[in-house]
């Protein structure tokens, strides 16, 4: 009887696999149990349970690291699909069609009219994304980057100027371009104000009344004029040696601006300039912000937010929002002790070039942020919840905002845009 039991137990042992066999440690001859797999026992099964156990968790790893990299392939969108590859069934198809968010990258070879993919090509074939606006046209004249656009008010005329060395004036009824001026060198800014139209040269500022079509040359500056406003009745143009020019009106026939005054402060060029609360603020090279008293023309203090280049300035409401290389935008607002501090600082991905805002037909405000990636970003405030977008195949350096609703961009292969908000319908009530 006692070896009837002892043969019924190495037969019922005998069924399983040695587990130190598997592991290659097994020391006994003969062994109670199988040294080979049997079909129901599998090396498979060993390895999980091994990897469940936290003692050996760390020798087996392979199956695990798979199924890992599989879940970050299909969740995380930076990840590189092609070093790790997922099969792909119906279910999945499906689920990454449903999951899948639109591209706000535009198709380079749409752009070029060279894509073949058609409406299943994952990138935009648009020159916009967002609502509430449309192109009324575009004017292709100039060869170069747009520096500068004005519309005067009143006129009936949109003049732009290029670094191809000329000023256009465009027909705004037709489109057409009715007038070419060759201005000698690049037109580094544009701006106008009444019957004046002035553009920043070389060393030079000309000034040119579009009624009786006079034309004056002001000296003073040095270097590319890079910038102009008008403020207090007075013109400021700041160059690349740093300083900002200031003429005023004069009585004298021959020359109706008189050079009053060459405000110094900045070690390097003068990027952008703008005026508000009888204040002149100016950004630099040097990274910093300026600001001048309107009436003594002297610097009240200088604002050393941002870490590059500050690119561009606007006046909002009581606000002064400044955009820079190092790809933030600042608001700025003044305290009861007379300084002026950061109040906000928004974050993008690219430095930003150029800044403008508008309420749209919604009456809502709206900021316009050109950045290097060749976009113009439209961000509703103060939230900076992304409205829109506008795409160019270089950057757009300059944006102007125009009556009625219009707004106008100019990019670096001289193409200047006409856009125009869309009016609100109108519910009637009951």
């Amino acid at each position: 009887m006692d070896i009837k039991g002892v043969r019924r137990n190495e037969q019922h042992f005998g069924k399983k696999t040695c587990s130190y066999w598997l592991a290659g440690r097994c020391n006994r001859n003969p062994c109670r149990f199988l040294h080979s797999v049997t079909p129901s026992t599998s090396t498979t099964s060993y390895y999980t349970s091994q990897y469940n156990k936290p003692n050996h968790s760390y020798k087996y790893t392979r199956e695990p690291h798979s199924h890992y990299t599989h879940e970050k392939t299909m969740s995380n969108p930076k990840y590189n699909s092609k070093s790790a590859p997922v099969r792909e069934t119906n279910e999945t198809r499906d689920e990454m069609s449903v999951t899948k968010k639109p591209s706000q990258s535009l198709c380079r070879y749409w752009m070029t009219d060279n894509c073949v993919k058609g409406d299943n090509c994952q990138n935009l074939h648009s020159w916009f994304t967002g609502d509430g606006f449309s192109t009324l046209a575009k004017l292709k004249e100039h060869k170069k980057v747009v520096t500068g656009i004005t519309l005067p008010e009143g006129s009936d005329k949109l003049y732009s100027g290029s670094t191809d060395g000329t000023v256009r004036t465009w027909d705004c009824h037709t489109g057409q371009c009715t007038n070419v001026r060759n201005c000698g060198s690049d037109v580094n800014s544009l701006i106008s104000e009444g019957p004046w139209i002035f553009v920043g040269l070389h060393n030079v500022v000309k000034a040119w009344n579009i009624q009786n079509g006079l034309e004056f040359t002001l000296d003073g500056p040095r270097g590319k004029v890079l910038s102009m406003v008008v403020g207090n009745d007075t013109l400021f143009a700041g160059a690349q040696d740093g300083v900002i020019s200031a003429w005023r009106g004069s009585s004298d026939a021959n020359s109706p601006f008189e050079l009053v005054a060459s405000l110094s402060g900045h070690t390097k060029a003068i990027v952008c300039l703008t005026v508000g609360r009888m204040m002149l603020f100016s950004g630099s090279m040097d990274h910093s912000i300026k600001v001048w008293d309107l009436d003594t023309l002297r610097c009240k203090m200088t604002l050393n937010g941002h870490t590059d280049v500050v690119t561009s300035l606007i006046c909002w409401d009581s606000f002064l929002l400044s955009s820079s290389s190092d790809c933030t935008i600042k608001i700025w607002v003044a305290t009861e002790e007379g300084t002026i501090k950061v109040a906000y600082t928004h974050t993008e991905e690219n430095g930003i070039l150029a800044l403008s805002g508008m309420s749209n037909a919604e009456c809502k405000p709206i900021l316009f942020s050109s950045s290097v990636d060749n976009s113009v970003h439209l961000y509703e405030l103060p939230s900076f919840l992304e409205r829109g977008r506008l795409f160019a195949k270089q950057v757009v350096r300059s944006i102007e905002i125009g009556p009625n609703g219009l707004f106008f961009t100019g990019d670096g292969t001289g193409l200047l845009m006409v856009w125009k908000w869309l009016e609100v319908p109108k519910v009637a009530s009951s």
